[in-house]
């Protein structure tokens, strides 16, 4: 389930009021529909958000429908994976599952009676015949026509009937995709490029139904980070629950997602997401595909998590390093946490990096860097640098971040040695590596206490052979 952090986190306004009966002619109503067979899609992601985008931007009605025909291959648990993510990412919807709405019922596998009164309808008009059992709808034989919002005047002609009920029964995915269309006043289908190519038959559909055309926009691609053809299912990352499930911010794959095809024409990429309802519009979508770059998700995902006010920050990390076994699922040190998340926030790009960037702050057998040991122990003398900070720091009452970079200026002058020769050696000892945050902000965060305990360990037991000269009691 989604916690309600995840739900306040993504920041979606209000959605607008849904359509009813009385007032859905001349309201914007465009409509997801997915067929829950499988873990949900970044392409369907994207899909869904442009629709959601578009709906709240004219406010108006952003339906969830779920094509679910197919029975051998349809899930409650792909459904519920699918609902999980919309949830996740903020898409919201204003009639479907869970919420209802006066256009229903929204599951396809619950509409027969609806499909069969339209089939009904083409039987009278003479537009179907039955053949191999199967029923088959009779094309017009002209080109069709259409305009798209995004690739412009496109035209397209059905030579060949084809089948819109199979001999068992079951409608076909053009048939009921159009008689839905028509039954919930859907203005407006965004759906990728890959569909464009049954738009001629749906337009046949339409045209015998007599009902008018919407407005038909095709968006392009995601195609996969390297290489040709488009990203599928089986490609890493391509899963919604994937990016979920490491930890990244909704609002930030979110706002990726919505520069995959579509741009606001200043150059901007991080826009909150009242801005990217402002400005989103149809006339904004590419023609090109785009390729789905995931260094440009991380980059965008740490701005964010840079941005998260520190409460909200806490509570991310905190499952973050419950998760990694950090951090005590009750009764941890709270102030402690905080203090070491305040001096990691603007390091970490994401959050599932963060149980490696801090996990010697919350332990004390950690790892050191072999690497970082043969270049800052085999320099100088450090254990001397150390036995020097160390005989400063137990006299000290203040480990403010201030105070502890006096003190360590003030060594440095009295013994003629540079500042960095205490830092490298105390940075090391504390944490087992070369690098990490603000090294002062570092040794408050710790405390007094950790610091003086893991200094004197690691003088006792260096993590390499050093040479004779060096140790000293």
């Amino acid at each position: 389930k989604i916690s309600q952090l995840e739900l306040q986190s993504v920041m979606v306004p209000k959605r607008a009021k849904p359509a009813t009966g009385e007032n859905i002619r001349g309201c914007v109503r465009v409509r997801f529909a997915p067929s829950p067979t499988g873990a949900f899609h970044i392409g369907s992601a994207r899909t869904a958000l442009f629709n959601w985008l578009y709906a709240r931007h004219r406010n108006g009605t952003f339906i969830l429908r779920i094509e679910d025909t197919d029975k051998e291959r349809n899930t409650p648990m792909a459904l519920q994976k699918l609902l999980d993510g919309m949830g996740w990412l903020g898409l919201d919807w204003d009639e479907g599952p869970e919420v209802g709405g006066d256009y229903g019922p929204y599951f396809q596998s619950k509409r027969q009676a609806i499909y069969q009164e339209y089939l009904q309808r083409l039987r009278a008009d003479g537009c179907v015949y039955d053949k191999d059992g199967a029923v088959w709808f009779r094309v017009s034989g002209t080109p069709q026509h259409i305009h798209d919002a995004v690739r412009g005047n496109v035209v397209r002609e059905e030579v060949k009937d084809f089948v819109i009920v199979r001999s068992d029964g079951s409608p076909v995915f053009h048939f009921v995709n159009v008689v839905d269309d028509i039954a919930m006043g859907v203005t407006h289908v965004i759906r990728g490029e890959d569909h464009l190519s049954n738009t001629s038959k749906h337009v046949e559909l339409f045209k015998a139904f007599g009902a008018p055309l919407p407005t038909f926009a095709h968006i392009p691609l995601i195609l996969k980070s390297q290489g040709p053809g488009k990203m599928s299912k089986r490609e890493a990352g391509a899963l919604v629950e994937d990016y979920r499930d490491s930890h990244y911010l909704p609002q930030a794959l979110r706002n990726y997602l919505c520069l995959l095809g579509w741009s606001p024409k200043d150059d901007r990429e991080q826009l909150p997401i009242d801005e990217l309802i402002r400005l989103f519009d149809l006339s904004g979508i590419n023609k090109n595909n785009a390729r789905f770059d995931e260094r440009k998700l991380d980059a965008m995902n740490a701005l964010y998590v840079r941005e998260l006010p520190m409460e909200d920050f806490v509570q991310c990390a905190r499952r973050v390093l419950i998760q990694a076994g950090l951090f005590p699922n009750k009764g941890g040190d709270e102030c402690y946490l905080r203090a070491v998340l305040r001096i990691s926030q603007e390091k970490v790009r994401l959050l599932k990096q963060l149980p490696s960037f801090i996990d010697y702050c919350f332990k004390d057998d950690f790892a050191f860097d072999e690497k970082a040991c043969r270049k800052i122990l085999k320099k100088g003398d450090p254990l001397m640098r150390l036995r020097e900070l160390r005989a400063a720091l137990q006299t000290s009452d203040d480990f403010s971040e201030a105070a502890l970079e006096t003190l360590v200026q003030s060594l440095g002058k009295k013994h003629g040695v540079q500042t960095g020769d205490y830092i490298h050696a105390v940075r090391l000892a504390v944490s087992g590596r070369s690098v990490g945050p603000s090294f002062y902000a570092l040794l408050s965060a710790l405390g007094k206490v950790r610091v003086l305990t893991r200094i004197e360990h690691f003088m006792q037991s260096p993590p390499i052979e050093l040479p004779a000269s060096s140790i000293q009691t």
